[in-house]
């Protein structure tokens, strides 16, 4: 029987001190006997028709990284609740949620996929409009092979947050979502949709006007690299394309992120780690994995400040037509 993951009973431990943390189970899932729970957890306001962001983690079970930067800034988060006003005030306008272990067999078993072998980020019900890079990009032929996308519709895991997202977005005035991963590149990067496709998404403005932000407020803290995954390399059955075309026909901006930390500067720095599969994702060296812990805090404290003050959902016509002019030149006529 597998036990639970650390990250895991912290959740719960948090979840049980902490009375103002709204806590839902989205689903469970089945493994050697024991049913692993999806969580969520919710602070601020309940009201319908605020601005929302959603924190997510854990989707691919051995990057144990972005589920421990998220639950660094929820048990920060609570612990100021005690005495900073400033936050406090905050949470009266912007509903923070966190999802940070989508994936909780996979954790508690180091593996990429879930209990069933199937990668949650290739699951969802889309296919790759463009040719997708072999196996990496999604592939139904076996579960013994990585990046399986699964034939028998979406997993538990995928639909429960799928089904999370859409509550979301119908109950709030816009949404950010942040999905933490690690194991790409040397640079820190923040995707967006689309993945199955070169064209871009009809929000693609207020993700330039969100950069654009970030880097003009944050001038010493811009390690990222801002840019639609489909320039990096294109997949089937992405969650969030799959989420954006579902709500296209919306009027509550959707704006998913996906955090994309550069393990491979990890191994760099230590090269022992290539003999370890969790090193290929994860710090090692308790330097850097507190380094990590810190670095991401500033971008997902802006999102939550950017979410309460609703920018990106106060763009008029004029100003959204010019941030799409100024996205397609940067990413898309190269």
């Amino acid at each position: 029987m597998s036990p639970s993951p650390f990250e895991l009973d912290t959740l719960i431990h948090l979840i049980a001190s902490h009375p103002q943390l709204r806590a839902k189970t989205l689903t469970e899932v089945e493994s050697d006997g024991k049913l692993y729970p999806v969580i969520c957890a919710e602070l601020g306001s309940e009201q319908a028709n605020i601005p929302c962001i959603v924190f997510i983690g854990g989707v691919h079970g051995v990057e144990r990284i972005g589920t421990q930067v998220q639950l660094a800034l929820l048990s920060s988060l609570l612990t100021r609740l005690a005495w900073d006003s400033q936050l406090q005030a905050l949470l009266n306008r912007v509903r923070v949620c966190f999802i940070p272990i989508l994936n909780p067999v996979g954790l508690a078993k180091g593996t990429r996929c879930n209990g069933n072998g199937v990668d949650l980020m290739r699951n969802a019900p889309i296919k790759a409009v463009d040719g997708v890079t072999f196996l990496v990009g999604g592939q139904t032929i076996s579960a013994k092979l990585p990046w399986y996308r699964g034939k028998a519709g979406m997993e538990r895991e995928t639909a429960a947050l799928v089904s999370y997202m859409r509550d979301a977005i119908n109950n709030s005035s816009s949404v950010i979502a942040l999905d933490a991963h690690s194991g790409f590149g040397l640079s820190d990067h923040v995707w967006f949709p689309f993945a199955h496709q070169q064209t871009p998404m009809a929000d693609l403005g207020r993700v330039y006007h969100l950069k654009q932000l970030f880097e003009s407020s944050f001038p010493h803290h811009n390690h990222y690299r801002f840019s639609p995954q489909s320039l990096i390399y294109r997949t089937h059955g992405d969650i969030w394309d799959y989420l954006v075309t579902d709500t296209a026909k919306g009027d509550v901006p959707f704006i998913p992120l996906t955090l994309e930390m550069g393990s491979w500067a990890w191994v760099k720095k230590n090269p022992r780690q290539l003999f370890n599969f969790a090193g290929l994702f994860n710090p090692q060296k308790p330097h850097r994995y507190h380094r990590t812990l810190r670095k991401h805090t500033v971008f997902m404290h802006f999102l939550m400040d950017l979410a309460a003050s609703r920018s990106i959902e106060r763009l008029n016509p004029q100003q959204m037509t010019q941030f799409d002019r100024l996205a397609r030149q940067l990413w898309y006529e190269q």
